[in-house]
């Protein structure tokens, strides 16, 4: 193959060797692969193609149509990238047939950009220079001749013009070439990097006093590079950054060597001191850098699923539909602050009382549950919250009122009351009156409200902060996304917070689906959708089936039907009057009739079975309470109910009423062996614990969700030595 501008103009990104690679790392066939690319590059959403083109993906889940998404971007921008260096280089006149075939096999983005830097510098490599002395060619003897072969020829390379003096110039330079050639090539890269992590070591040493840090259980720390955790490797990083720790990759550097050496044919001393150079030189620091880079990369990953399973399940939390809320926000300086608002989340009004002033704000609270016609109290957690659920607990028994309260995590709600989005709903209402009214909302239906705020303030994650924050926000995105087309808006009540999450609607069209709704009124049906602005054909077919009219005429605006299935679903819904079932032949004639597959017909025909089902059915419903708890009333062996508020990699923190949090320690879980948490835990589950342990001087719950049988351990796991937890850095 002659590298010449010819073929270098001709370079482009094989679509089809893209494909493959997405064939092969997900292990999905092709015939579904292919068609689900191509879909993706026609601008469609991926809750559009997931939901309404099954027939073409072979009915692929979100979950596989996003992974297939994610692997479509990625392997783009690294074919473009090689792209991109091979021009580079060859621009530059350096670029050779290895080269280019190494840049070609790198398999990640900084395999490309560490065979590119050595071209990125203004500073030559030793390499370079030894090529620009016209030593390439001895480079290629030393390969393959004896000592004194060697030696001999190498009297040929000396030219002083060139800068070659002596016979010790020209070996040391062909050596200089064969260590980077060694060094650069994928092969010889992947070899030690399988070296290093099956037997390298993850050193860590503290830098400070160790009492008085919170890294202490990392200051003289090691594991194996092939079994490390993510959510250490997490906090390892952090305490690198803080300088508190120092970190390097431990490995016997003697018998590396060797076991690399081995891989060749060797047949001087020269040529075995090039390998011995290129490894400990170049190739060493090269692999330590990009093993480090992956633990991280993959360290984040895993930081940012879990945030995103948390996220998505504090998201479907169920919805308290067709009651009057008072959203209570504990304060203290300035007063408790307490807001209404109706069925339909409407505000009604706002009072204010003071926690120590107990008997006039009790009776504040019940003059105004009355006025209001409140059916359910809702309590932020901040500061505070246990002195109201004591004010309230008693409010409800002297004034034997018929409601119960409940507690609603306050996360994010300051950051939705100073925000722009609050500022345009409530422009005359004070910051805490807003934060009132979010936990009132919150509680009717948490999806709608918590959409107007950053995911990442949120507090359900882990190590948030620590990983890659542009990779963090697209992933929350994307869940809040998910979830929102999982669930359906109404376009009539929907925010333009919740509309622009919409499959197809971007932030434009959601204000303009706003500001059609101020100007005419409700939207009356989904044919109507076209009269908004920004709204055509493209944007009609991938919005509307997730937006839902309860107020049209056509019962199908309120389902997940898709319009373009209307006429098949009308005569289904007619078939479906005459007979329980269809059969398989009735199914096939309506497939022939209108030209639908029949994966689509049985959508339908479950949607019309189960009209407008809400997943968020499935979750638990919040905790009502009556009365209250105080810390110093709970035993030991004491049974609770408790809230799910956050799943990490060493349990779950719940909350059960009071003030504190609680921890169900992993090894609590279950009678049997649990490797993750997330396997059998989620934010929102409400279950019945048992307290067995108390920590009065640090104020710790323990849980535990045993039946008092001993765990059931994976025989095939090493025992190890129970996670100290009280080191964990959350956030």
């Amino acid at each position: 193959m002659e590298i010449n501008e010819a073929f270098i103009d001709s370079l482009a990104v094989d679509q089809k060797l893209i494909i493959n690679k997405i064939v092969n790392d997900l292990s999905i066939p092709s015939r579904n692969v292919e068609p689900t690319v191509n879909l993706l590059k026609d601008d469609n959403s991926i809750p559009f193609i997931s939901r309404y083109r099954k027939e073409m993906t072979g009915s692929l889940d979100e979950v596989q149509v996003r992974d297939i998404s994610h692997k479509l971007s990625y392997y783009e921008n690294l074919e473009n990238r090689k792209i991109e260096v091979i021009k580079a280089i060859f621009n530059q006149g350096k670029l050779t047939e290895p080269l280019l075939a190494n840049i070609a096999k790198a398999q990640t983005l900084v395999e490309v950009e560490d065979l590119y830097a050595p071209y990125k510098r203004k500073k030559k490599t030793r390499g370079m220079i030894a090529i620009e002395k016209g030593l390439e060619g001895l480079a290629d003897i030393m390969e393959k001749e004896k000592d004194q072969a060697i030696e001999t020829v190498a009297n040929d390379y000396i030219d002083e013009e060139k800068g070659v003096a002596s016979v010790e110039e020209a070996l040391t330079g062909a050596q200089d070439i064969l260590a980077e050639r060694i060094a650069h090539d994928l092969d010889h890269r992947k070899i030690i990097k399988d070296y290093m992590m099956k037997n390298g070591n993850f050193m860590v040493k503290g830098l400070k006093d160790a009492d008085t840090s919170v890294y202490k259980m990392y200051y003289d720390y090691s594991e194996p590079l092939n079994s490390i955790k993510a959510h250490r490797v997490l906090a390892i990083n952090r305490g690198e950054r803080e300088k508190e720790l120092e970190v390097k990759i431990d490995y016997d550097e003697a018998n590396c060597l060797i076991y690399f050496s081995n891989q060749f044919e060797i047949n001087n001393d020269y040529y075995k001191f090039a390998i011995e150079d290129g490894l400990k030189r170049l190739l060493l620091p090269a692999v330590i850098r990009e093993i480090r880079t992956d633990q991280t990369d993959n360290a984040d990953g895993h930081g940012i699923k879990v945030f995103s399973d948390n996220l998505s399940n504090l998201l479907l939390q169920p919805p308290i539909k067709k009651t009057t809320v008072l959203g209570i926000d504990p304060g203290i300086r300035t007063g408790t602050k307490a807001a209404a608002v109706d069925q339909t989340g409407k505000f009604l009004g706002y009072f204010t009382f003071f926690q120590k002033d107990e008997q006039k704000s009790k009776q504040i609270i019940a003059e105004n549950i009355t006025k209001y016609k409140i059916e359910l109290v809702a309590i932020g957690n901040g500061t505070g919250s246990h002195e109201v659920q004591q004010l309230v607990a008693e409010c409800i028994n002297e004034y034997k009122l018929p409601l119960q309260y409940t507690i609603v995590s306050e996360d994010g709600a300051s950051v939705y009351s100073a925000s722009d989005t609050a500022r345009e709903e409530f422009p005359d209402l004070d910051l805490t009156i807003r934060g009132a009214i979010s936990i009132a909302r919150r509680l009717q239906d948490p999806l709608a409200e918590l959409v107007k705020i950053d995911p990442k303030s949120i507090g359900v994650g882990l190590y948030q902060h620590d990983v890659n924050q542009s990779r963090l926000s697209d992933t929350l995105d994307e869940t809040v996304e998910s979830v929102v087309n999982n669930v359906g808006v109404n376009i009539n009540t929907a925010s333009f917070s919740l509309l622009k999450y919409v499959s197809g609607i971007t932030s434009r069209i959601a204000k303009h689906i706003v500001k059609f709704r101020e100007d005419n009124g409700i939207i009356k049906n989904r044919s109507s959708l076209k009269d908004i602005s920004g709204i055509g054909d493209k944007v009609f077919e991938q919005a509307a089936g997730f937006l839902k009219i309860p107020e049209s005429s056509d019962p199908l605006d309120n389902t997940w039907v898709h319009p373009e299935n209307y006429d098949v679903a009308r005569e289904i819904y007619q078939t479906l009057q005459t007979k329980k079932n269809l059969t398989d032949n009735d199914k096939k004639q309506l497939s022939d009739k209108f030209d639908v597959g029949l994966t689509t017909i049985d959508d339908i025909i479950e949607e019309l079975n189960k009209p407008n089902r809400d997943p968020r059915d499935d979750y638990p419903q919040p905790i009502m309470q009556k009365g209250v708890i105080n810390f110093e009333d709970l035993k030991a062996g004491m049974k609770v109910t408790g809230k799910v508020k956050n799943v990490v990699d060493f349990g779950a923190f719940v909350d059960i009423g009071i003030k504190e949090t609680a921890l169900l320690h992993i090894s609590e879980m279950g009678d049997q062996y649990i490797k993750s948490p997330h396997e059998v835990m989620k934010v929102g589950d409400v279950k019945e614990f048992k307290i067995i342990e108390i920590d009065t001087i640090r104020k710790r719950i323990s849980l535990s969700l045993r039946s008092g049988q001993p765990v059931q351990k994976n025989t095939q796991k090493p025992k190890k030595k129970k996670f100290d937890y009280s080191s964990y850095i959350i956030s």
